[in-house]
């Protein structure tokens, strides 16, 4: 049975940096295509008026999305505005107000985790959040085991699972999303796609620029929080995962859930933390900081499909390029071709900021027929401005109440689980220039035959 769309969005943190930079943008695309009709309802404690958030919009859309006169003038009629402390039960009474008529209203909490509790439990008190509602909760979905089970437990007490919608905006990303499609759509991949033929996964992740003034909530989270455990550990599950046995939201989030139940927790000889050389200089970060601006690390999947083969997982900044990347390394084949120096055959799936499909295959060198020379063969795209972002997918698809691209209950606990201990063991940090990829150290957890480094071509 097809899900009820959502009749409104109540978006609280709607003068905040998230909102600023990609929800405004996101807001009006939605818009732009049709997806977007009902009343959206700002909140937050500023001590704005309607007046002063449609301008923040405007000059969002300015900044960041591209301002569409028209679709900025029926988004401007949409626009509502709720501004009063979210401990005061009048302010949730003025939002019940602003619904009027919403039966199945969506609330978006781009606020930080602490609140999440006061927001739902005034939300229930004041009938805002009846059997047709939706809750839309930003990442990070807790800092370790306890707290996300804690969080859980919150949002199920006013809110049904299929009804709760946890946000990791990567899944959004074009790329990403159609990774099970690739997959599963095509020929070429399964008779291959296992561990009689894969020799290793490369998941990397890598940015060329530091904190960006964002030192104070980077020094709370660090790389692991901050993008592994959620978006690199969506990848992989992606990657590994079995066939759904249908395309339904839950079939899909079955299997992935089913890749994370076989990875025993990670080891600390299995993981090298990073900090780039700077990174105590930045405003907002405490004076001999121990968090990770890089981290690598290796898993197992202990399944049929895939024990035996390491699953390495790098991510950071101040990294030499901005970079996000697959590489597949392939076992070798049995060879008459003794002594000729052969390279390991590889898959790379680009996520960004290309995306594209190389294989790479053993081919004899033009200038010497006892020597082999590996060579590539591409397809890449760019992405065009026309494009899904992925925070218009992922609020699309969450006031259409598709679950598909969002973190079941039990996923999110998964992934916790999994660097739960390492994270308490307080594993050494060890510095790094910038412009490298990463501490000498990383060596230690490197997969066979080295790190596949990603090169920008233009």
């Amino acid at each position: 049975m097809k899900a009820v769309h959502s009749d409104a969005l109540v978006f609280f943190g709607a003068t905040g940096d998230l909102a600023y930079k990609k929800i405004f943008p996101s807001l009006q695309a939605m818009l732009k295509r049709g997806n977007l009709n009902v009343p959206v309802i700002g909140v937050a404690k500023a001590g704005w008026n309607l007046d002063q958030l449609k301008a923040r919009a405007k000059d969002s859309l300015e900044k960041h999305g591209g301002l569409d006169a028209a679709a900025f003038e029926k988004l401007s009629g949409l626009l509502h505005y709720v501004d009063g402390d979210y401990n005061d039960p009048a302010t949730f009474q003025a939002i019940k107000k602003a619904l009027g008529s919403a039966k199945q209203p969506a609330h978006y909490l781009a606020i930080p985790p602490s609140l999440f509790g006061t927001v739902v439990e005034q939300l229930a008190k004041a009938g805002c959040a009846g059997k047709g509602a939706r809750v839309i909760v930003e990442k990070p979905f807790g800092r370790d085991q306890a707290s996300a089970e804690e969080l859980n437990q919150i949002l199920l007490q006013t809110f049904d699972e299929k009804h709760i919608f946890r946000i990791d905006h990567y899944l959004g990303k074009k790329p990403v999303h159609n990774m099970l499609f690739f997959r599963f759509a095509n020929a070429m991949l399964e008779p291959i796609w296992n561990r009689y033929n894969v020799e290793s996964f490369q998941i990397t992740m890598a940015e060329d620029f530091g904190v960006q003034g964002r030192g104070s909530f980077y020094d709370q989270v660090g790389t692991i929080r901050d993008v592994i455990q959620n978006h690199l550990f969506q990848v992989m599950a992606h990657l590994a995962m079995e066939p759904p046995v249908r395309t339904d939201s839950e079939s899909i989030r079955d299997e992935k859930v089913k890749v994370l139940k076989a990875i025993p927790p990670l080891l600390a000889k299995n993981l090298v933390r990073g900090q780039f050389h700077g990174y105590q200089q930045e405003p907002g970060v405490a004076p001999g900081s121990q968090v990770e601006t890089f981290a690598a690390l290796k898993l197992e999947i202990d399944s049929w499909r895939w024990r035996g083969v390491p699953f390495y997982i790098r991510a950071g900044k101040c990294l030499p390029v901005t970079c996000t990347e697959v590489v597949v390394r392939l076992r070798q084949p049995p060879t008459m071709y003794h002594g000729y120096d052969l390279k390991p055959n590889y898959y790379r799936l680009r996520i960004s900021p290309d995306i594209s499909f190389g294989i790479c295959m053993n081919t004899i060198s033009v200038d010497n027929e006892r020597v082999s020379q590996p060579v590539e063969i591409t397809g890449r795209r760019y992405p065009n401005a026309e494009e899904m972002d992925a925070y218009e997918r992922v609020l699309g698809d969450a006031m259409a109440g598709d679950s598909t691209l969002f973190a079941r209950e039990d996923y999110v606990e998964e992934a916790w689980r999994i660097v739960d201990p390492v994270l308490k063991a307080g594993t050494p940090v060890f510095e790094y220039d910038p412009k490298t990829w990463g501490p000498a150290q990383v060596e230690r957890v490197t997969p066979p035959g080295g790190w596949a480094n990603p090169v920008i071509t233009p």
